[in-house]
């Protein structure tokens, strides 16, 4: 069996299960000739159970044409949105509080995103969580 070479690998950040063929999908596979329809039905598949979330997806693509994909974890800052109960962070960081999280939910947040994260341990991941918390003006209770 031949092996396949990977000619392109494309990250793109998408709707939890509403992937569509029109732009940002098609605009980053059309060029490399993957069929967008498949990929969008084979992601929409994948990310059913998480509607309602941003998922960030790494698709490797063959010199075949052929294509498979790594799902990542949610961004930070939509985890920090969600967990904080607000539509977006603050527009003046350092003068208004856009809202706030605890440290339990900053906890369960870096958890969640170690995997993907540059981290080593749990205590890194948080320190990283709080930095984005703090860019997007929450602020971490206690």
């Amino acid at each position: 069996m031949a092996k396949r070479r990977v000619t392109a690998v494309v990250k793109i950040q998408l709707p939890a299960g509403q992937a569509t063929p029109a732009p940002p999908v098609g605009t980053a596979l059309g060029p490399h000739g993957v069929q967008t329809m498949e990929f969008c039905k084979q992601y929409n598949a994948a990310t059913e159970n998480q509607k309602g979330t941003t998922i960030p997806v790494e698709i490797s693509i063959y010199d075949d044409k052929s294509f498979t994909f790594i799902l990542k974890t949610p961004p930070t800052p939509v985890l920090l949105r969600q967990a904080a109960g607000i539509e977006k962070g603050s527009a003046t960081t350092g003068r208004t509080n856009a809202g706030s999280v605890t440290n339990a939910q900053v906890e369960e947040i870096a958890s969640l995103k170690l995997p993907d994260l540059n981290a080593n341990d749990l205590e890194a991941a948080k320190k990283q969580v709080i930095g984005t918390a703090q860019s997007m003006g929450i602020s971490v209770a206690g």
